[in-house]
Formats: C-alpha cells, structure tokens, sequence
C-alpha cells in the first residue's frame, strides 16, 4: 500500500475536528519547510557517508524577530537537546525559526538561521543584538554518516525559503530522513485541532520529528498493534543500542502566558506516552510550544506591554486537543515514511499500512472501535 496518512488507514484519534489540513500550518502565519540531503549506499566512510539526513525549519511568523511570540516548553526526559530553550524559558519568548536537525548538525543550523536572520533584520545585521536560534535535535547515526557533518549552512537557508502554509511534506524528510520510531522507518509527523472555548474557535497545531520507540511498544489509539506487527515483520537487524528521541513543536492561536504554555507542552508529553514512549533513560522527550495570539515589538517605547490571556479554568478542551494531536502526529510519521537502507546497509522497514488498515477495520466490524 502506498504511503498514506493515519486518517486515510482508517483511524481517527480523539475527538475534535482537524483543521483543513491537519497540520501546525493550520495555525495562522505557521509556515514548514525542509531540505533533505539523501547520498551515497554500503559502508560507512566517515565524512562521505552514506548521507541519510537534513533539516526542518518552522517559521512562527513573518517577522518572528521583530514580534516576538510568547512561548514555553517542557522536558519530559533530557537525554537530547533543544537549544535555545533556557533563554526561551527565561524570557516566555520566540524569537527566531526553530529548526530540527541531527545530534551533530546544531552548529550548523545555527549559523544557517543566524545568517537567514541577520540578512532579513538590520538590527542584527548592524550588531546592535545577537538571536539565540531554537533548535532541536535527534540522532540519526543508525541510517546516517552522523559525524561527516553534512548538513550545511546553505541547506538551513534552502529549508528557510522553501517554508510554506498549506500541506506539509511528512515521513523520511528534512530533519526526518534517518529517524526511526519503534524500529520503523519514521521521520517528520504533524497533526492539528479546531476546539471552542467560550464561544471562539482555535486552533492547535504540532510537528514532531519521531525518534523513539521499541517495536512491541507502539500503540495506536489505544491498541497494542506494536506486538503483532514485531511478530509479523519477524528477525531483523534493529537498532538496539539506542532507544532514541522525539522532539515536538506545539502551535497554537490561543491567547496563553509562558507558563500556561508549558502547561500545554507537558500534556503533549501525554501524547506522546499515548504512542508507546516510556521515555528511556537515554532518550529525549523534548516540547516546546508557542502561541501567534500575542506579540512583543522589539522597541516598542511603552515599558508596559499589554497581552490577552485566557483563564486557566479554560483551558481544558486545549489539553484534551494537544494530546490528540500529538499522537496522530506521530502516527502520521509512520504513516508517511518509506523503507529506507543507510549506512553500513542498515535497513529499516516501514510500518505495514495494510495490516494496520485490515486491524482497525477488524476493530470496528468487532464493535472496538
């Protein structure tokens, strides 16, 4: 079966409608780029490869350096990086792109970012401020040539100018073209919901980049499928050394503050769990998030700033939201991917989309689902 998402297999997480394109870019101004840097096959050669890699690149907004976004994030386990996240903690704001990438390219991405941004805002340009890039990483080293280094300043700017709204492209791109979940071929996943609150409508929108996971442990709406797909799939070579990581990037036009942000970034953790992480001893369950309600003009003259936000009491339906969509986000990564051979001919299959699409039918014929 060609590659699809997790809606077209049959299933449907939770309980709120999606936006239209069931994507972060469903957030007002969210836009998604990638570039994706696929080279070489057979042994691994330090610095040449094989290459199974790339870079994602989130823009907020149009001017996300000139307006600053409230924003917070949440760490469920640290063994992995955010960068960015303590300043970004500190002050409950975004300022620049976030970008995903591999556990060897952040320095990378960072220049990359630093250049796109000093070129766009002459503040920068004129060294009267310095931006701290957000960036997340995963390790990829299983399918690809991690410590060649090969993700460069100019992919970063190619992932920048391509960022887009509307659809986004998931599965073995960007920033996801070497990752694995559960021993599956996996990658980049987003995932959005409409909910009401008050009579007003909003939207919550996430993109992950999927790493984590043993085979057995993947659960799909509740349903242990990960069991019988690792019998199914039978004795291959997995990647048994490293549990891996997830990063999870949660949007959202909610008016909140920093803190009911975080708030929000933890119950993405929930979604998270829901697909089968227990969050292992070496690996990263990173969240940060940020809302496009508010916004902080650099140089503004008034030392007052003025922010709608909503009541905690409220904030409910936004929690129930970002769990579903995180997990369907993680799903969709799966979904989306492809088989993939990497370094040393590491091969990794991807998940069995008719199988999965014959158990929830099964399911609902059985009165389950």
């Amino acid at each position: 079966m060609e590659r699809c998402r997790a809606r077209d297999l049959g299933i449907k997480i939770g309980f709120f409608p999606t936006g239209p394109h069931n994507a972060i870019t469903d957030v007002a101004g969210v836009r998604v780029g990638h570039a994706t840097i696929i080279e070489g096959s057979g042994s691994l050669v330090q610095g040449t490869g094989p290459v199974r890699t790339g870079v994602t690149a989130i823009l907020p907004s149009d001017r996300i350096y000139d307006k600053k976004l409230i924003a917070g994030g949440f760490v469920l386990n640290g063994a992995g990086e955010i960068a960015g996240l303590t300043q970004l903690n500190e002050w409950a704001l975004l300022e620049t792109p976030i970008g995903l990438t591999n556990t060897h390219a952040m320095g990378s991405v960072s220049k990359g970012i630093i250049r796109w941004m000093s070129k766009k805002y002459h503040r920068i340009w004129d060294n009267k401020d310095v931006v701290i890039p957000v960036i997340g990483e995963c390790d990829d080293s299983f399918l690809n040539d991690v410590v060649g280094e090969h993700v460069t300043e100019d992919h970063v700017i190619k992932a920048l100018k391509a960022a887009a709204t509307g659809p986004v492209e998931e599965g073995s791109v960007g920033g996801g073209t070497g990752m694995i979940c559960c021993d599956l071929k996996a990658g980049i996943g987003t995932s959005s919901r409409v909910i009401e609150i008050g009579g007003a409508g909003y939207v919550i929108g996430v993109l992950v980049m999927n790493n984590f996971g043993l085979m057995e442990e993947l659960r799909i709406d509740g349903f242990p499928i990960g069991r019988q797909l690792a019998e199914r799939q039978g004795d291959y070579k997995r990647r048994r050394d490293n549990y891996g990581s997830i990063i999870a990037v949660v949007a959202t036009d909610i008016p909140l503050s920093g803190a009911q942000i975080q708030r929000l970034c933890k119950r993405a953790a929930l979604g998270i769990g829901r697909a089968g992480s227990h969050a292992a001893h070496g690996s990263g369950e990173l969240v940060i998030g940020f809302s496009t309600a508010n916004g902080i003009r650099i140089g503004a003259r008034s030392p007052v700033h003025k922010l709608n936000v909503l009541g905690d009491e409220f904030l409910g339906p936004a929690y129930r939201g970002v769990i579903e969509t995180t997990e369907e986000a993680i799903i969709n990564s799966l979904c989306m991917a492809e088989p993939m051979t990497g370094s040393n001919d590491h091969s990794v299959p991807a998940i069995d989309r008719a199988f999965v699409a014959e158990y929830f039918s099964r399911a609902r014929s059985a009165g389950l689902y």
